[in-house]
């Protein structure tokens, strides 16, 4: 399980990281989560639960930077129609859809790498192995005028 790092915020907006005793700024939390670190962060007066608010604008700050978050059109239908849509969407579709990328993606990286390694191994292999084949060649003549000819 991840490591969680308590962060209070203060009026002044300034934040504090209980671990380290040390302020810190929004980039830096940012830079934890991408570490792999889970941050909790709460208010300092009201002890409530600031972490979303925090964490959204983090990523408003990244998209200022790169002047675009989601495409206009997306923007208008999330304000016409209010957060409850927008959250019940991130809840039941877009955390899974998200979390299931990131596992094909690992998945797929390291399979590429196993096939990589595995023609590492193989320095004799031809540069096509698939010109010798000829079951391969009667397929390819489909594809260009030779195999039209034989028709």
């Amino acid at each position: 399980m991840p490591q969680k790092v308590m962060i209070k915020k203060y009026a002044n907006r300034r934040l504090y990281d209980t671990e380290k005793s040390r302020y810190i700024t929004l980039n830096q939390v940012r830079d934890m989560i991408r570490e792999g670190m889970q941050v909790e962060v709460r208010d300092a007066k009201t002890d409530e639960d600031v972490t979303d608010f925090i964490l959204t604008q983090i990523i408003l700050e990244e998209a200022k930077k790169k002047n675009a978050l989601l495409p206009t059109p997306v923007l208008h239908l999330i304000i016409q129609y209010g957060d409850n849509v927008l959250a019940e969407f991130f809840e039941k579709y877009f955390q899974p859809a998200i979390q299931n990328y990131i596992r094909a993606k690992g998945l797929f990286e390291e399979q590429f790498k196993k096939w990589i390694d595995m023609s590492m191994g193989l320095p004799g292999m031809s540069a096509n192995p698939m010109k010798d084949n000829p079951q391969f060649q009667s397929f390819m003549n489909f594809f260009t005028k030779s195999g039209d000819e034989k028709k």
